[in-house]
């Protein structure tokens, strides 16, 4: 995950974020994670979590599937309550930021 600030996550926060390795993006065959989209994962006390990310494009048809795939996988980690997803574009979403996996997988020499 690429943390701007290169926080430490929660124990919570950390299964947040392997929940989220398991939504795939339909189109590219890799999950969100790898991809690159997530920027940060909070979890609050009261069990409210939120989700800041990006899509690969502005126009990306697959906002709402992807929307409730990943608030099923944030809810199912024990102790979140609530997914909140706080989609920015800022900053720019790029192939720099996918995994070596990604990248492997998707033939982008690295």
């Amino acid at each position: 995950m690429a943390e701007e600030n290169d926080q430490s996550l929660s124990p919570v926060e950390d299964k947040v974020l392997s929940a989220l390795e398991k939504v795939i993006d339909p189109e590219l065959g890799i999950d969100l994670v790898n991809l690159g989209l997530i920027y940060k994962v909070e979890v609050d006390d009261n069990g409210e979590c939120t989700v800041t990310m990006t899509l690969t494009t502005m126009g990306c048809p697959l906002g709402d599937v992807l929307n409730d795939a990943i608030t099923k996988a944030v809810t199912s980690v024990e102790g979140v309550e609530k997914c909140n997803i706080n989609l920015v574009w800022e900053p720019a979403w790029d192939i720099s930021r996918m995994s070596r996996f990604a990248k492997i997988s998707l033939g982008i020499h690295i």
